[in-house]
């Protein structure tokens, strides 16, 4: 298992979905993960240390884990069958480490709540060539990876409905 992390997040808009970009930590590959539009959101929310009056279900994931003592160690990115993409949640508890099935999307975006680290299996990661990979360092990229600046839901809602494809680099699922 290669750990990963959220490198970008974009709208698919040959299919109108979103799609998390997860790259290999001090590497080149890539894997990318459709998903839908309440985890882009709140995968977004997280990134950019947005501030809610009220808890969003991924919140909620990481109070309860807390709450009880637990602590995630892990996400773990485990496989794709027929294009739907498999997941585990690796949390530490009284009884050890227990494992649940997961969405990519919600272990994601619990991950990030709780600082935990992401791996997947080598075999999903994807090599990019190099000008794909410089169009994403660019600083000209829409994509903010953090903020200081607060959006209204209404300034989220419009930037994830105003991403292409070409904000996160060319990819077919």
């Amino acid at each position: 298992m290669i750990e990963v992390s959220v490198a970008r997040l974009g709208l698919d808009s040959s299919n109108n979905s979103y799609v998390v970009i997860l790259r290999e930590r001090g590497g080149r590959r890539l894997l990318p993960i459709w998903i839908g539009k309440p985890e882009a959101e709140s995968i977004l929310i997280q990134m950019n240390n947005l501030k809610r009056e009220r808890p969003l279900t991924h919140d909620l994931c990481k109070a309860l884990i807390l709450g009880l003592g637990g602590a995630l160690r892990r996400v773990s990115i485990t496989r794709v069958e027929k294009s739907t993409y498999f997941a585990e949640l690796h949390i530490e508890g009284p009884q050890g480490v227990v494992q649940f099935d997961a969405r990519p999307s919600d272990s994601i975006a619990i991950a990030l709540r709780l600082d935990a680290p992401i791996f997947a299996p080598a075999s999903l990661l994807m090599d990019v060539d190099d000008d794909e990979l410089d169009e994403e360092e660019g600083d000209d990229t829409p994509f903010p990876v953090s903020t200081d600046d607060e959006l209204t839901p209404d300034q989220l809602k419009a930037y994830l409905e105003n991403l292409r494809p070409e904000d996160f680099g060319r990819f077919t699922p």
